[in-house]
């Protein structure tokens, strides 16, 4: 596995470039972004799971799953923050290129006080010998601190999938 982040100033709402590269087949990463199982596997930060209630993976198609807090201490940390320990998701897939390319662009309508707004995630597959790198970009959120957790909170679930597929070496 190799990270590498690329941030740009968020008063530019510049999108937010992530990169992974694993030792895994092209197949075995597609199937975690358009397969229940796969989605429910690794979806949220540390502390946190996915149930995934829809998960259509094709063009118009819809995902809609629950952000739900399982540790303790994030149960505890979303108390007294002030935020309920689960919020459902609701998102569309706005482009898939089988095993090469996907959109998806999820309606951010739990944030207390903040009006509901959309983001786009947008997920590319480029297959090497026995490895995959997967670069996603991330569009920003309504404000740079919402903006900062929420490269947090992906980047923390993306360590499930570092100790799944161990590091690969170039």
């Amino acid at each position: 596995m190799s990270n590498r982040i690329r941030s740009a100033d968020a008063a530019t709402r510049s999108p937010v470039v992530i990169e992974r590269s694993y030792r895994a087949r092209v197949e075995e990463l597609w199937d975690l972004w358009t397969t229940k199982e796969g989605f429910e596997s690794w979806w949220g930060p540390e502390g946190f799971r996915a149930d995934v209630y829809t998960l259509d993976a094709c063009v118009g198609g819809i995902l809609h799953y629950s952000m739900i807090a399982d540790a303790p201490e994030q149960i505890e940390a979303m108390k007294r923050l002030g935020r309920p320990i689960s919020h459902e998701v609701r998102a569309r897939f706005c482009e898939l290129t089988p095993l090469r390319r996907l959109e998806l662009t999820n309606m951010i309508d739990f944030l207390p006080g903040v009006e509901p707004d959309e983001s786009t995630i947008l997920v590319e597959f480029f297959p090497s010998g026995e490895s995959v790198r997967m670069v996603v970009t991330l569009e920003p959120l309504h404000d740079e601190e919402f903006t900062r957790m929420s490269i947090m909170g992906f980047t923390s679930q993306l360590t499930k999938l570092d100790r799944r597929f161990g590091q690969q070496t170039r």
